[in-house]
């Protein structure tokens, strides 16, 4: 006799539910990076704003408005550049870092953002850790410069007269990459200065044009034109080697600060919830912009290097910086509120 078998093709209902997640979740898997395909197309869906958090005519301002036309045409939306001074540019970066509408970028001086933490006991925010590096754009070194009237044509005359008469030290932002290359200067060389903050480059070097400070550190985007004029001495340039823009000015390093580099480092930053896609999407653009012709030679005429880098190399560098001005902030003991 022939025994018949009985197959039950019911599933229970638990191994219907296991059945069913696994299935959704290796759809999702699979359309996935077809969302993310899809957020990158759709982005941006209305303007940018690019938050400068200095005020109009510093270097990163500089920076921001020669890209800004060229980076709305390529995106197809409006871009406005937003100037949000205080705090040495820490006002600005908080904004970006809080900011949730997913059209908000940073354009600022990446060592001044880098040293942020070391120097400032209540900082609303974590660069590290709230923000994301999209791209560098450009290199500046610091100009060392002082009035006409100071009777010192080389670093080693400024600090011999800094010791005889008191200086006035016009810096860009306490706590700013130009003060913390001021104070390495005197922990090298025994200078000694007071310091007079602004909150910017532009209005720093304009006091020192008229005189009300005898002498101040700044990127070269914004200080080259007036020492061009003559309205502003440059003693040294805080790059490694000289610059053929300035082939007869001397750098800090030849002065006696050997190995001695520091500068404007303006980068662009998004806040670390932003999709990698557009991450990355911004960076090729941006790229492509700073790297064209027609801004690269603008940029050059004025002191400045294009320099970019990926996502990963920004982090990198920025992590580097961090712990190269934490031992200045240590050692120099600067510490604000």
């Amino acid at each position: 006799m022939t025994r018949s078998v009985r197959i039950d093709n019911r599933l229970s209902r638990r191994q219907l539910l296991a059945a069913t997640g696994l299935g959704a979740l290796a759809l999702g898997t699979l359309l996935a990076p077809q969302h993310a395909a899809a957020a990158d197309a759709a982005w941006p869906s209305k303007p940018i704003r690019l938050i400068v958090p200095y005020p109009p005519g510093g270097s990163s301002d500089i920076i921001a408005r020669a890209i800004s036309v060229q980076l709305g045409t390529a995106l197809k939306q409006t871009v406005i550049v937003d100037n949000r001074p205080g705090a040495s540019g820490n006002m600005g970066a908080d904004f970006v870092a809080k900011a949730n509408d997913g059209h908000t970028l940073l354009l600022c001086d990446v060592g001044a953002l880098a040293i942020a933490p070391s120097v400032y006991t209540k900082l609303g925010f974590d660069p590290s850790k709230d923000l994301r590096g999209v791209t560098m754009l450009a290199y500046s070194p610091h100009m060392l410069v002082v009035h006409p009237s100071v009777p010192a044509n080389n670093l080693q005359e400024l600090v011999a007269l800094s010791k005889t008469k008191e200086l006035n030290f016009a810096v860009t932002a306490l706590g700013s990459a130009p003060h913390l290359a001021a104070v390495a200067v005197q922990q090298a060389t025994g200078a000694k200065w007071t310091y007079i903050p602004y909150k910017g480059g532009s209005q720093s070097v304009a006091d020192t044009i008229a005189g009300q400070t005898d002498l101040t550190m700044n990127g070269m985007l914004a200080t080259l034109p007036h020492v061009q004029s003559g309205k502003l001495k440059v003693l040294a340039l805080s790059k490694g080697t000289r610059m053929p823009l300035l082939a007869n000015v001397p750098t800090l390093a030849e002065q006696g600060m050997k190995g001695f580099e520091s500068g404007t480092w303006q980068g662009v930053l998004m806040p670390v919830g932003t999709p990698p896609a557009v991450i990355a999407k911004v960076n090729a653009v941006l790229t492509g912009i700073i790297r064209s012709p027609e801004v690269r030679e603008r940029l050059v005429s004025q002191g400045a290097e294009v320099r970019t880098m990926s996502p990963t190399e920004f982090s990198s560098f920025f992590e580097t910086e961090r712990k190269r001005w934490a031992e200045v902030v240590v050692k120099g003991n600067v510490k604000l509120d």
